[in-house]
């Protein structure tokens, strides 16, 4: 049964993707170390526009677009990953595996924000603890912790 049969309302709006490029075109293959070079303390920071699949209307509840909390957890996940890609040698990359966040304010649709990731730790030489959180301007958005683990690309599939 879909959302609009079950409760009469209609089906929240979602947008197209978010516009982001892969990660290897941001960081390419021969900017990438011949050895990893995660140590706790490095970080990353990118700017976003809160649009598109990142934005909720709560099935029309609210009456504004927000920036939602899934959308907020994929620009976490992604400044992470992108992090942990610019130190590992090619044929390394990472998956996450554990989210832990709060959401703490809105963003309306159309507000630029800031999604900051800290290496707080390194477990095991394949184990990533991040530090995460999304600013508009001075407000906090949301805040919390991230995992990651270096796999071995050659190794899937």
């Amino acid at each position: 049964m879909s959302a609009s049969s079950a409760g009469g309302g209609a089906e929240p709006e979602q947008g197209p993707e978010p516009n982001l490029p892969p990660i290897d075109s941001i960081v390419y293959d021969d900017e990438r170390p011949d050895e990893p070079t995660l140590s706790p303390g490095v970080e990353r920071s990118d700017e976003f526009t809160v649009e598109g699949a990142l934005v909720t209307d709560v099935g029309g509840t609210i009456g504004v677009t927000v920036l939602s909390t899934p959308g907020m957890i994929v620009m976490m996940e992604r400044c992470s990953s992108v992090l942990s890609y610019a130190h590992l040698p090619q044929g390394r990359a990472t998956v996450g595996f554990e989210v832990c966040v709060k959401h703490v304010a809105a963003a309306a649709e159309g507000a630029t924000c800031t999604v900051r990731s800290v290496l707080r730790e390194v477990v095991e030489g394949r184990k990533l603890h991040f530090d995460v959180e999304v600013t508009e301007g001075e407000r906090t958005i949301g805040v919390g912790t991230h995992q990651r683990r270096v796999i071995d690309v050659g190794q899937l599939g």
